[in-house]
């Protein structure tokens, strides 16, 4: 069984061949739809990142309220982490709320990952790191609440690898444009 992520690379329009020549292959309206699909998952993930850095940022009101923005000095990390964590790792959580470092990595993390998957520009890189900040949400308050260990946070987890794996960033994106860089053709690891 052919995996979707080969089969969409050998089905779609105008994929380059490695010597840089285009080739023109036939692409079925399914895998036209998957491939449009798959974009605007991207692209809705990359929004539930970003907004999250925006929210936390300026205080938008949707999750952090205007005066603990933190323009105005309030911490995106210490209220959850301080107070909202539970199980296993709650003591490792509490120790890391509000320190300057942790912000700054995890607002930066927001950011990059959420800038990156809306233009679909470092595919990989922002597939593992959501994951990896997913996955860190996730084991701030286990178990979940409403089962015993799946959530929502894996399962995005799970659909930022799916949108790597695929090349969702080529579609409605910038991904190949980005892939063509020779810096990105020296070091792949940034496609």
């Amino acid at each position: 069984m052919e995996t979707m992520a080969a089969t969409i690379e050998r089905n779609t329009a105008n994929t380059l061949a490695p010597s840089g020549e285009t080739i023109q292959a036939t692409e079925t309206t399914r895998q036209r739809a998957t491939r449009y699909v798959l974009a605007g998952i991207r692209i809705a993930l990359g929004w539930t990142f970003l907004w999250a850095f925006l929210d936390k940022m300026f205080g938008l009101g949707h999750g952090t309220e205007a005066k603990n923005a933190w323009i105005e000095g309030g911490s995106p990390t210490k209220g959850f982490l301080a107070f909202g964590t539970a199980g296993p790792f709650k003591g490792f959580y509490t120790e890391i709320a509000g320190a300057a470092w942790a912000d700054w990595l995890f607002m930066a993390g927001l950011a990059a990952i959420g800038v990156a998957l809306m233009l679909g520009i470092g595919m990989r890189i922002a597939a593992v790191a959501g994951a990896l900040l997913l996955v860190m949400m996730w084991t701030a308050v286990l178990p979940p609440e409403n089962n015993p260990f799946m959530d929502d946070h894996l399962i995005y987890a799970a659909v930022l690898v799916v949108l790597a794996l695929v090349g969702a960033g080529d579609t409605l994106g910038l991904g190949r444009a980005w892939k063509r860089l020779p810096i990105v053709q020296r070091f792949p690891w940034l496609s």
